[in-house]
């Protein structure tokens, strides 16, 4: 008989700060985000801490009050992690060490931590080490406190360096190794990616857990792993697809979240080559989730980062067979309507009729809903490409309609 595997979550408390630039709503959109990151990472959130700030504290990030009293329900709960929703400076999170005597991470740290567990490729682990490493090496002084004072005895007095220094100077050689290393499996990649012709190349890009993967697997009939989980795909994954008789290659990408660390876009550009490279982007959007304009503000932020935000690019709004809307009973004259009571037709009335013709698909690819509507508009905008890049192919792809008439006969 198989024995009951049994998971222990870490039990966590969250903090953040409520600011001129952040208030209380954006605060608990971002605190439930940091909660799925926990919960991904292996931990159980037991409790939110947050208060309102100007701007944070320079010493503890939050007031004296706030960080003790975090630190009597850490004591009292048995707790064993304390996340911060922002990145904490290298002074900061020494300060509350000091005081709060548990794992103190940000985050930073969260992200890439989940980032390490996902990274299943040689390539992915040393871009990973490589953010860790960037992120790691200002605060070594605050690890290894034991270090901070030079070797004494017979024959170790006098000038050399501290192990503190011994230390740093080791991770920044680690840095330039891994580098090196990048820069090395870059050049095989671009081999690879000049040695598949001119096919027309499309790119699924958007928020981290919005469905590409589903998507990639379920019209390249791959096996692209997938999870309802944060970063569930950290590798690059390339397949030939045929939409009728017409063939393109689509990638799967590393997605994007809010405040993403910007060692991990730096250490992930060459990840996001392929989005680079790319003729066409298929920007998926879970619009199931209530705040997904963000989300699609935060993927625009990052294409704008790596200079790809100029691409012909398709809106695919995602799980639509997930998406509830408020309602608002007849007789209630007070509620006003929001965009959280708008209807799917509602929506499509709003800028997404803006996006342009053929530009927004509203799908759901567990279900396959739309998917018909999907396939068609993806080999048109495929077809494009490929006639403008060869015009003396124009007549081996007819029009989508066409093309299905042949398949009947």
């Amino acid at each position: 008989m198989l024995e009951k595997e049994i998971i222990n979550f870490e039990r966590t408390a969250i903090v953040g700060i409520v600011t001129q630039n952040q208030n209380e709503e954006k605060l608990q959109e971002y605190l439930d985000e940091l909660e799925f990151l926990t919960f991904t990472a292996g931990g159980e959130v037991i409790k939110r801490f947050s208060q309102k700030m100007e701007r944070p504290n320079p010493k503890t990030f939050v007031g004296t009050g706030k960080i003790d009293e975090i630190n009597l329900f850490v004591k009292e709960n048995a707790i064993s992690t304390v996340i911060f929703d922002d990145e904490l400076t290298p002074s900061q999170q020494k300060n509350i060490s000091r005081i709060i005597d548990c794992k103190i991470l940000d985050r930073t740290n969260l992200i890439l931590d989940i980032f390490a567990q996902r990274a299943e490729t040689s390539y992915a682990r040393t871009q990973v080490e490589l953010a860790q490493c960037q992120y790691l090496l200002p605060r070594l002084s605050g690890l290894w406190t034991h270090l901070e004072r030079q070797k004494g005895g017979i024959g170790m007095r006098g000038p050399g360096e501290t192990e503190i220094e011994t230390d740093r100077r080791i991770v920044r050689d680690r840095i330039s190794l891994l580098k090196d290393k990048i820069k090395t499996i870059d050049k095989q990649m671009s081999i690879q990616r000049s040695n598949r012709g001119a096919m027309v190349r499309v790119a699924l890009v958007g928020y981290t857990n919005v469905g590409k993967s589903t998507l990639m697997n379920a019209i390249g009939k791959s096996d692209v792993f997938v999870e309802n989980k944060l970063f569930a795909t950290l590798d690059t994954t390339v397949r030939k697809v045929v939409i009728k008789n017409l063939p393109f290659l689509l990638s799967d990408t590393v997605g994007f979240i809010r405040k993403l660390p910007t060692q991990l876009v730096d250490s992930f550009k060459s990840t996001l080559d392929e989005v680079r490279e790319a003729d066409l982007l298929l920007h998926v959007v879970d619009i199931s989730h209530p705040d997904f304009e963000d989300h699609i503000e935060s993927v625009n932020q990052t294409l704008l980062e790596i200079k790809s935000n100029d691409k012909p690019t398709i809106m695919v709004f995602n799980k639509i067979d997930a998406y509830k809307h408020l309602t608002i009973d007849d007789d209630d004259l007070i509620t006003e309507k929001t965009r959280k009571h708008y209807t799917l037709e509602e929506w499509k009335q709003t800028w997404m009729s803006n996006v342009g013709q053929n530009k927004a698909l509203f799908i759901s690819a567990t279900q396959k809903e739309n998917f018909e509507e999907f396939r068609e508009i993806v080999y048109e905008a495929v077809r494009q490409i490929h006639i403008t890049r060869f015009p003396y192919n124009k007549f081996l792809y007819p029009d989508y309609k066409d093309a299905v008439e042949k398949e009947e006969e």
